[in-house]
């Protein structure tokens, strides 16, 4: 199997990946950190370097550029990729190697014994002979979304030399997508004027993304009644009690732990509680918006319940959007999507659909009027020490969105 332009992608990827960019949950400015930003500028100086125009870099650490159409009247297309790795208490220095898989377990670092073990996941089973890019065990990879960063980067170099055809050509770095889309909610859309636009972000190689959870977060305050336990009685109110009877008003099955598929959820993600205070953290998912709708409405009707129960108690809700499901800003004009399945179609990548139980930029992107489906980078098991990436599937990646720009180049 040839693979060209492979060693320019893999390249790439090992050097953005190199600078530590996890986002920080608990910094509410955007970029959350300044790896976010050391990224930024590095691609920055790159896209300059191969001739974009309009590169600005803005104080969100949002960086855009456009790459002018050398074929009138086609389609404008634009590319999405976050600068963020996902925070997970894993060490934030990426130490990647590039291993020839063949078959069975993976010792990741002798050292450590740090091991991906074949029976645990059995989706290596499916890369026997691949040279594969794995961790050391004590981090993510980063793939999830540097492998798109890398692949969008590769395509302009790839353009830019052999002078391609193509439309305009906008690409959009963005921060923090991995702690609530905060960078593409942040996009300014009149700088970011395309007729569609793609996410590269997660999936193994053919999967393809064009709906995904509707997201809000929860954050629930209970203030309870402080008392000696020598004169509680009839007076005393625990918090965390209250805090639990509240959990409990929830299904116990509608949690990610127990749904699959396009199934939603309630998800108690963190409780900080003492004598006087809880207060919880809860997420809410679900395809189907007028499901959705009535999960939000819950919180407060599960409130109203346990407030009878506790009167002295004080619980204040605060239910919060986070994004929505692409699916519910398609219009009739499906182009984006069907270029998807024209385009793997015709480099023999079998298609997989998949209804994703998360969110990507494209989600915020799509709500703002600005349809954004996905497609693979070829990387698994984000979020875990466990992620690698088979060059193989990235180097398809690259493929797909090389020929996204044909295809739309042809549609003038």
């Amino acid at each position: 199997m040839t693979m060209p332009y492979i060693e320019e992608l893999t390249e790439r990827f090992l050097r953005y990946i190199a600078v530590s960019s996890e986002s920080n949950p608990k910094n509410p400015g955007v970029p959350s950190s300044e790896g976010q930003r050391d990224v930024a500028r590095l691609l920055e100086g790159e896209l300059r370097a191969l001739g974009l125009e309009e590169v600005e870099l803005n104080e969100h650490g949002i960086l855009m550029a456009k790459l002018p159409a050398n074929v009138e009247g086609a389609p404008a297309i634009g590319w999405v990729a976050h600068l963020d790795t996902v925070p997970v208490n894993l060490s934030p220095n990426v130490k990647p190697q590039i291993l020839h898989y063949e078959g069975g377990d993976v010792c990741l670092n002798a050292e450590k014994d740090l091991w991906i073990r074949e029976a645990e996941h059995p989706e290596l089973k499916d890369y026997v002979g691949q040279d594969i890019v794995f961790t050391d065990g004590t981090s993510v990879l980063g793939a999830d979304n540097k492998a798109a960063v890398a692949n969008v980067m590769t395509m302009l170099s790839i353009v830019t030399r052999e002078n391609r055809p193509h439309g305009d050509i906008r690409v959009a770095f963005v921060p923090d997508e991995e702690i609530g889309l905060r960078g593409s909610k942040l996009m300014d859309l009149n700088k970011f004027k395309v007729d569609f636009a793609y996410t590269v972000d997660c999936c193994g190689l053919g999967e393809i993304v064009w709906e995904t959870f509707n997201a809000a977060s929860v954050s629930v305050k209970i203030t309870g009644v402080t008392a000696h336990p020598m004169s509680a009685k009839g007076v005393l109110v625990n918090p965390l009690l209250v805090g639990t009877d509240y959990i409990n008003q929830f299904d116990r099955l509608e949690t990610p732990e127990n749904t699959e598929n396009k199934e939603g959820y309630w998800w108690f993600t963190d409780c900080e509680a003492n004598a006087l205070e809880c207060k919880l953290t809860m997420n809410i998912r679900d395809f189907d918006r007028t499901r959705y709708e009535e999960r939000k409405a819950f919180v407060e009707s599960a409130a109203q319940t346990i407030r009878a129960k506790y009167p002295r108690a004080k619980i204040e809700t605060q239910v919060v959007d986070v994004y929505s499901n692409i699916a519910d800003s398609l219009g009739d004009d499906r182009t984006p999507i069907d270029l998807l399945y024209t385009a793997a179609e015709e480099l023999q990548i079998q298609t997989k659909t998949i209804p994703m139980r998360g969110g990507t930029d494209g989600s915020a992107l799509s709500a703002k009027g600005l349809v954004t489906p996905n497609y693979f980078t070829g990387a698994l098991n984000f979020h875990s020490n466990a992620e690698f990436l088979p060059l193989p599937s990235f180097h398809k990646s690259l493929e797909m969105t090389l020929k996204l720009l044909a295809l739309t180049a042809d549609r003038k």
